[in-house]
């Protein structure tokens, strides 16, 4: 069987190292189109590649976009539906692009692939397909990911966040929560990548500036490391499809606060500290608690490392498989 990839959505982000994992475990072929994937534009550039293709049993694509027309059957994946559900994340633009282009290309799909049940529920009823269609495949955890191993260098210890400057991230009541915790002393966090304007300004009005470090983008390799010798991670954003970070610190060894919203309570179980995310107030109390309750910390570390072991690259990348071949039977007419 000749299985199409669409490459492009492999980087340094959520989809991004799905479709790395997914990739290394599957013998796809490369589509070996260019450009950002996520253009308006790009379900009629894949159709119109496709059609260069005739060996094609089969399209998958790790990411929302798919090819507009063709008779080459496909699989694609929507890990959530942030751009419609979560005010800070819309936009009319993006808005517009769900409801008519992926609704269209979701109808034409063999099957459309999720990372949580809470994200199959959403796509069901927003997209009114059959429950047969949508098929929720858990994310995994990269074996690295574990207690014992290299550490991360710091100077003194860290909280950390891993994330990027999206609204959904709820960075700025994170870094209140943080700022409002009592008993820190000079104890900083960690947040992956860089400052934006905003946020710097934001951190600035906390009089926070000292105790909070952007450490770049972190590579794949570094990650473990910068898990395990965290004291804790932070991660309560507003909405997730999944929630990796949840996971990997799970994985590592290290307590976990995050929200009792969407995906982020079913892909914890009772291993992390849920807060709801819109209080500035239950993040702070989160937080110390994180840092000041010896029992909480070892009960949430051993849960935490026996949590992780439902999450398996080798597990998601067999379901997937095993759904591309199902799919490959059966073509369009479109």
């Amino acid at each position: 069987m000749n299985y199409y990839f669409d490459e492009r959505w492999i980087g340094p982000h959520g989809i991004g190292r799905v479709a790395a994992r997914l990739a290394a475990r599957i013998p796809f072929l490369p589509l070996g189109l260019h450009g950002k994937p996520s253009q308006p534009q790009d379900p009629l550039r894949l159709a119109l590649a496709l059609r260069q293709r005739p060996d094609a049993d089969l399209f998958f694509s790790p990411g929302f976009n798919a090819p507009l027309f063709g008779r080459t059957p496909y699989v694609l994946c929507v890990h959530d539906l942030c751009p419609l559900d979560n005010p800070e994340s819309k936009s009319l633009a993006k808005s517009l692009y769900f409801q008519t282009v992926t609704r269209y290309l979701c109808h034409r799909a063999r099957f459309v692939l999720t990372v949580s049940e809470f994200s199959r529920t959403r796509i069901l009823d927003w997209s009114g397909l059959p429950e047969s269609q949508v098929i929720a495949v858990p994310n995994g955890v990269d074996l690295e990911y574990q207690p014992e191993g290299p550490a991360f260098t710091h100077p003194t210890p860290y909280l950390l966040c891993v994330s990027n400057r999206r609204p959904n991230k709820n960075e700025f009541r994170t870094l209140e929560g943080f700022a409002r915790a009592k008993g820190l002393d000079s104890l900083p966090i960690l947040f992956t990548g860089s400052p934006t304007p905003e946020i710097t300004t934001h951190i600035q009005k906390l009089g926070i500036s000292d105790r909070v470090h952007f450490i770049g983008r972190i590579t794949d390799a570094a990650l473990p490391a910068l898990y395990r010798s965290a004291l804790g991670v932070v991660f309560v954003s507003l909405y997730e499809g999944f929630g990796l970070p949840v996971v990997e610190a799970m994985a590592s060894g290290t307590p976990v606060l995050t929200s009792s919203t969407t995906s982020l309570p079913e892909v914890s179980g009772d291993a992390a500290l849920l807060v709801d995310p819109c209080s500035v107030s239950e993040i702070a109390h989160g937080i110390e608690q994180l840092l000041t309750n010896e029992t909480l910390r070892t009960t949430l570390r051993k849960r935490g490392l026996e949590r992780a072991k439902a999450f398996s690259w080798d597990s998601s990348a067999s379901r997937v498989r095993e759904l591309l071949h199902q799919a490959a039977g059966c073509r369009v007419t479109m």
